[in-house]
């Protein structure tokens, strides 16, 4: 098998005498048939991680369509698919959802995967971009747009890297710092363009806490009071699986039944009093 001192280090020092076992569990992959046959309004079942589930399924959907503005939900790095399918599958009659993807591989990977497992009267209800979701909300007329926003951000994906030689080989400890601060662009700019009254869920499939409870920290520290952008709070995801982490829940293999792994953290946004 093969390690990189500073890898094994690393997490050892986050998860203590649990890290081996944490460690082989996450070289094994969860795999779930979501939808088909007609379940949740997919043309056939889609392969993916139970935890991806949970996760996508967190996120509060407009409940109520209708009136002058058709509601929009941004999945805003959507591919390769399956938390967009999820999404997709759950939204009301009238509520339209972006699925955009910065990436033009893996944004035609996106659109051939929404093609092939949606039905196409729910497909017309789904548009693909490829903007840079952590620029958008510089533009002032993009802000407040979204009723409900899933960030589930590129991270260190340390069981893709564990499965890979030449990542493990050439991973170091800036590389959880590095993706940190392209996620809390990601994340702020997300907030921004989230709605009063809106829904945003924040998720990686990343086990180290720079990632996950670090980067939510810094969105609790600077948006919790209402000048301009409106207060942002702490929305717990519903389900009961993995543990409880400072700001969502994180399911990690080892304890999950294989699920994971995967952070989830869900917030409100609340408009000016």
């Amino acid at each position: 098998m093969e390690e990189n001192p500073a890898f094994e280090n690393y997490y050892r020092a986050v998860y203590g005498g649990r890290w081996p076992e944490l460690r082989k569990s996450l070289l094994k992959k969860d795999s779930f048939p979501y939808g088909g046959s007609g379940e949740n309004r997919l043309t056939k079942p889609y392969h993916l991680d139970r935890a991806s589930v949970l996760a996508a399924s967190s996120l509060r959907l407009p409940e109520f369509p209708g009136g002058r503005e058709t509601p929009l939900v941004l999945d805003a790095c959507a591919a390769p698919g399956g938390k967009t399918l999820v999404l997709a599958s759950r939204m009301r009659r009238g509520t339209k959802l972006l699925a955009n993807e910065l990436s033009a591989e893996r944004r035609r990977r996106l659109a051939a995967v929404l093609d092939e497992y949606l039905p196409p009267e729910l497909r017309a209800d789904v548009r693909v971009s490829g903007f840079d979701a952590a620029a958008a909300a510089g533009r002032k007329t993009e802000r407040g747009r979204f009723a409900a926003v899933l960030l589930d951000a590129p991270c260190s994906g340390e069981g893709h890297i564990l499965q890979d030689p030449a990542a493990l080989s050439q991973w170091t400890e800036a590389r959880p710092r590095f993706l940190a601060r392209r996620q809390w662009a990601l994340l702020s700019a997300a907030f921004l363009l989230l709605a009063p009254g809106g829904s945003l869920v924040y998720a990686t499939c990343a086990i180290n806490p720079e990632e996950n409870d670090g980067v939510v920290r810094r969105l609790m520290e600077k948006y919790r009071s209402p000048e301009e952008t409106g207060l942002c709070f702490p929305d717990p995801p519903d389900f009961t699986a993995g543990e409880a982490a400072e700001y969502g829940r994180l399911i990690l293999p080892d304890v999950s039944g294989g699920m994971g792994p995967m952070y989830v953290a869900r917030f409100g946004k609340a408009g000016l009093k």
